[in-house]
């Protein structure tokens, strides 16, 4: 499940380097700082998915709603691309996450990602 979301994140990544190599060479855009900040969201949100990944393959418990979150925007925007015409991008977002949901509720990723905080309570 960990792989995954990492492999999610690695695809977010790479995607942040082709808009921002687009946006270096000069590629039209309506807002250049709304592009910025458009490529700031990519990189935030691949950061992100990694640090699921890697607490997730701790076994933490609050990684499976942090990763159901991903999945589910995921979804928002891969079925619109693939009614939109874009089938290989469509599929390309919809496979994946369609598949970590199913295993985010299989019974051995919920027993395996059970783990709490190492630390004690305070009070």
């Amino acid at each position: 499940m960990a792989l995954v979301v990492a492999a999610e994140a690695t695809a977010l990544l790479l995607v942040a380097g082709w808009y921002g190599y687009q946006l270096a060479i000069g590629s039209p855009v309506l807002s250049f700082w709304g592009a910025v900040f458009t490529l700031g969201l990519l990189l935030a949100f691949s950061a992100w998915l990694y640090a699921v990944a890697a607490f997730l393959y701790r076994g933490y418990r609050w990684t499976r709603a942090a990763a159901l979150v991903a999945q589910l925007f995921v979804l928002t925007i891969g079925f619109p691309t693939l009614s939109s015409g874009l089938v290989p991008a469509g599929l390309a977002m919809l496979v994946p996450a369609v598949t970590a949901i199913v295993l985010l509720f299989h019974n051995k990723v919920i027993s395996y990602a059970s783990r709490t905080g190492g630390t004690t309570p305070a009070l």
